[in-house]
């Protein structure tokens, strides 16, 4: 949920918008232009315009986010009178709940903390802060499993937010979050690869065992500079050693060879067993996330035991690199029995198992996840034999579709999008959505599709459990152009639509935080230069949002880089999230399989992309008539990293990948 200081800035952000100044300067206010002027005077803090605006929007879809808005810029002084008549008037409201969350961290600046457990109560889903002053309050009146239930929030290598700060001191002072536990956040972080959030955590040491933000931010930007002076170190400080082990983590994720080469055996026997084995685990884990071969090997050094959920995923698929099955299967079985059950490992096992000859025990795998909409559902259904085969639908009635054009909720999201004010407006149709049954949900789907709402169509229908329409999941709008410009790139239409649907869900004015623009989200400087590339006449960067000419690009530059390489639509889908250069980069030296490929990405938001492009594509052919491949043959073999093909120089000379 957005907060009262984040809501201001994506307001500030949206409306400086040609919509609102030329408006007002007319003088010919709609009311979604005094809606988007209260949003602007809301993200200014200027209460006055913010009056003036409301005024003219009584009975408006958004009304209750200009009384949010109202009541927000004056919540520490606000009387709880006012709070509740405005949960009164706008009961089970995302607007409610937004006021809520301000109103209780409001409570807990002042101290006013019965009320704040009672209000704290009716709060719906997470928000960390909160549980944070939900704590401090328990704390404050002697509740001794406080101290326990912050260890869970503690020991998660999740950020925590500023106000979490008085707890923690409260609980450091009381004696109940000692320097040893600090130590332990900080090296959880790191091994996420949050420097940033370790430093954070190490301020929370007392001043005499505190290392100097030099010190820190030396280990950050220079770990080996800290490494090479490791033998002067007195070790039998424990600053001292946690600083090492955190130059190591840190120097491992640059380059895992390179910081092999300080773990001497003559500074290992300076350090505990338990510090060994976890400078080992962050040197393999880093060397198979950067594809280097020695990482079994360095895993080999590690207790099983000792290893973390997400070094025992990178061994398994070190080894599913090396096709060493046996070192699949043991990585897998030990896992945590939830990490086991994700259908990624359920799979691996099974062909892990199928490799050792375990033919029945690999098939009751399968069986578990066969058929699931998710791309190793369709992989285990193609191992038993099966082919894929899209659910029955269920088609919402009249009557089913009217319930939700009646729901006020399910109006203010498509309002707030049709704005332009795209985070608002997802945030209101979760909300409007999260307690509706699959009946509901499929009429919401068609409710934002008659709308031309393509992306809430697809989401409203992606959420249900027993009934679907998977013609309403994979909508293929502007299927005419993506056919015709498919064909002309020699590309299959399928699995274009597949990226599409990944990419933006087909909303035409989509635009990532990174920029890109549009169905196939292209960069700015990415379209300028296939336009470039293929002699488009009038192209300018205006016209990326036109369905034809975004299209046009996009199928251009896929069919580029499938050029480019090997024709292997998995590296092609890769490097369309990534970029050309680390597709190359994460080549094996020899033939891989397209789902081992896949698996063994190093970046998880690439790694989901392709899986979800592939997953999409079967489902598209499968509803539109397409080939009846199978997955399995769709993704192929990754041919292997040519002669000087992606390859870093390391130390040693050996070939390795980043």
């Amino acid at each position: 949920m957005l907060c009262l200081t984040a809501m201001r800035m994506a307001m500030v952000f949206f409306l400086a918008t040609p919509l609102a100044i030329s408006a007002t300067t007319r003088g010919e206010l709609t009311k979604d232009d005094h809606f988007l002027a209260a949003a602007q005077a809301f993200g200014k803090a200027n209460s006055k315009k913010l009056a003036e605006h409301a005024q003219a929007l009584q009975g408006y879809v958004l009304e209750p986010y200009v009384e949010y808005w109202q009541l927000s810029l004056d919540i520490d002084r606000l009387p709880a009178e006012a709070v509740r008549g405005f949960f009164a008037r706008y009961p089970d409201t995302l607007a409610a709940e937004l006021l809520r969350r301000d109103w209780l961290k409001a409570l807990a600046r002042r101290g006013e903390w019965a009320t704040f457990e009672s209000e704290f109560a009716k709060v719906a889903g997470e928000d960390p802060e909160l549980a944070c002053l939900a704590l401090q309050a328990h704390l404050g009146r002697g509740d001794a499993a406080v101290a326990d239930e912050f260890q869970r929030m503690w020991l998660n290598p999740r950020v925590l937010p500023d106000g979490c700060a008085p707890l923690i001191g409260a609980l450091i002072a009381a004696g109940k979050l000692a320097p040893r536990d600090i130590w332990q956040r900080a090296r959880l972080l790191a091994e996420s690869g949050d420097f940033s959030a370790a430093k954070r955590a190490l301020s929370f040491l007392p001043a005499g065992e505190r290392p100097s933000e030099r010190t820190v931010d030396g280990i950050r930007s220079r770990p080996t500079r800290f490494l090479e002076q490791a033998q002067r170190l007195n070790l039998e400080q424990r600053a001292n050693r946690e600083l090492l082990l955190l130059a190591f983590a840190r120097a491992a994720r640059d380059n895992a060879e390179l910081a092999a080469t300080y773990w001497t055996p003559k500074l290992q026997a300076r350090l505990p067993d338990s510090d060994q084995a976890w400078v080992w685990s962050q040197i393999a884990t880093s060397a198979a996330r950067q594809h280097n071969r020695r990482a079994l090997d360095w895993f080999a050094q590690v207790e099983p035991s000792a290893l973390s959920q997400e070094s025992l995923e990178w061994r398994a698929r070190a080894a599913l690199r090396e096709g060493n099955w046996a070192e699949v299967r043991a990585a897998i079985e030990k896992m945590t029995p939830l990490a086991q059950n994700e259908p990624a490992w359920v799979y691996w096992r099974g062909r892990a198992l199928r490799a050792s000859g375990k033919r029945d025990q690999a098939d009751v795998l399968f069986r578990r996840v066969a058929g699931d909409p998710h791309f190793y559902g369709k992989l285990a259904l193609e191992e038993l034999g099966q082919t894929l085969v899209v659910p029955q639908r269920y088609t919402p009635t009249e009557a089913d579709v009217e319930e939700v054009a009646a729901n006020a909720g399910v109006h203010r999201a498509l309002a707030l999008l049709r704005l332009d004010l795209r985070t608002e407006g997802l945030r209101e149709w979760s909300w409007a959505l999260r307690d509706m049954d699959d009946r509901q949900l499929l009429a919401a789907a068609e409710f934002a599709r008659r709308r031309e709402f393509w992306d809430r169509a697809m989401n409203a229908a992606d959420r249900t459990v027993g009934l679907h329409d998977f013609s309403a999941r994979f909508l293929a709008p502007y299927r005419d152009v993506f056919a015709e410009r498919s064909k002309s790139q020699g590309l299959e239409e399928y699995w274009v639509l597949g990226l599409a649907r990944q990419e933006s869900r087909f909303n035409t004015n989509a635009r990532s935080p990174a920029g890109a623009v549009g169905l196939m989200q292209l960069m700015p400087r990415t379209a300028k230069w296939v336009a470039n590339r293929i002699g488009m006449k009038g192209f300018s960067l205006a016209s990326i949002h036109d369905v034809d000419v975004n299209i046009a690009l996009g199928t251009s530059y896929l069919r580029y880089i499938l050029d480019e390489l090997d024709g292997s639509v998995v590296l092609a889908a890769a490097a369309y999230n990534a970029g050309p250069g680390r597709a190359r980069k994460w080549k094996a030296d020899q033939p891989l399989e397209g789902a081992a490929y896949i698996e063994t990405i190093p970046l998880l938001e690439t790694r989901d992309y392709v899986k979800r492009v592939m997953s999409n594509t079967m489902y598209y052919a499968a509803l539109y008539g397409g080939e009846p491949a199978k997955l399995k043959s769709r993704l192929g073999v990754v041919p292997p990293r040519r002669a000087g093909e992606g390859y870093e120089p390391t130390i040693t000379g050996q070939a390795t990948v980043e």
